[in-house]
């Protein structure tokens, strides 16, 4: 029986990429399944963090933005920062993200075809996807993974879940960063992520629930309205959501899943990228050897940290009140701020 390659990967954004470039380097030839011909944008904070830009040389990737030394929570006038220990991070336009990477598949031997994932058919010797069949397929489809849904990964909705659901929105703004941190506005139901990507660009994320939309959130943060007055708009808003994701597992058969195809919590801690592809570089390890089934616990540790501190930091963010004392706590003790940030970097 021929295969059209030994990985198939649905999605042709960073982490499907990831996925390919990895397994590559790994000795197995890759496809991936995309419908779209340009770069690939998402509504996201644009920080990498620097286990993510160490990740990414790992895989021969150097992507070009503005390095930023550390995050800083504001709420008001009041602020704290904390630096990261090993390195700096870099804002880097979601575009530019995925020009670099896709122009290191093309030099590894990543083909690419260009079509939709809507079904998925398998048997104990490979996986059929958009007309190729391969030994095994990757869905590293995003928070609304077909593939999730195809091979049966996908629970049942939550009744009531949708009004306490977190979105993401994000534009960019012409202006020079007024800050070599990524600073996070705290606002009463909203957060606000500046991060630098350019000398003259500032990309602005907001998470929260989906009341009132992007404008209404800054003008509930009047410092950073004020940083941005008279800031040429030079994006439209994008959109992304409900962050949370669930999957009830990350394999069946010959399928995995990576990145937030696998499931999601939040954007809250910024290192999405980070976890998105050491789990796509766990899933190509773990095919390489012809042991999928060792996946399951390479998912779990290399996502342990995140699925801890995000949903530890949800949880207080989500009670009455407790919001406003995030960032007079995080005064009080700087070296514990200090430390949860470098436990995420």
């Amino acid at each position: 029986m021929s295969f059209d390659a030994d990985v198939l990967v649905a999605g042709g954004g960073p982490i499907g990429l990831a996925t390919a470039i990895e397994a590559r380097r790994l000795g197995m030839t890759a496809v991936v399944i995309e419908p779209r011909a340009d770069a690939v944008d998402k509504a996201c904070g644009e920080g990498l963090m620097p286990s993510a830009l160490e990740q990414l040389r790992r895989l021969g990737v150097e992507p070009h933005g503005r390095p930023f030394v550390g995050i800083r929570y504001l709420r008001g006038s009041r602020q704290v920062e904390a630096r990261f220990r090993n390195g700096t991070g870099r804002g880097v336009r979601r575009t530019s993200l995925h020009t670099a990477l896709a122009q290191r598949a093309q030099v590894v031997g990543v083909n690419r075809h260009q079509d939709r994932v809507t079904e998925v058919r398998q048997d104990h010797l490979g996986v059929v996807a958009a007309g190729l069949r391969g030994r095994w397929l990757v869905g590293a489809d995003g928070l609304h993974s077909t593939v999730r849904r195809e091979v049966g990964l996908q629970p049942a909705a939550v009744p009531g879940q949708a009004g306490t659901a977190r979105y993401g929105l994000r534009r960019h703004f012409r202006v020079a960063p007024w800050a070599d941190h990524v600073e996070v506005h705290w606002a009463p139901e909203a957060e606000a992520y500046v991060t630098p990507v350019a000398d003259d660009l500032v990309g602005v994320a907001v998470l929260g629930h989906a009341r009132g939309g992007f404008d209404r959130v800054l003008d509930g943060l009047p410092v950073l309205r004020a940083r941005l007055r008279g800031a040429e708009a030079v994006t439209t808003v994008r959109g992304a959501g409900p962050l949370r994701q669930r999957a009830l597992g990350r394999r069946r058969g010959r399928v995995l899943l990576a990145g937030d195809a696998a499931g999601y919590i939040d954007a809250l801690t910024g290192e999405g990228l980070a976890v998105g592809v050491a789990t796509a570089c766990a899933a190509a390890a773990s095919l390489a050897v012809g042991r999928p089934q060792d996946y399951d616990a390479a998912w779990s540790s290399a996502t342990r940290r995140y699925r801890f501190l995000t949903a530890g930091l949800l949880a207080v963010a989500a009670r009455p009140g407790a919001r406003s004392v995030i960032v007079p706590a995080a005064i009080r003790w700087p070296a514990g701020f200090a430390h949860m940030v470098n436990l995420l970097a």
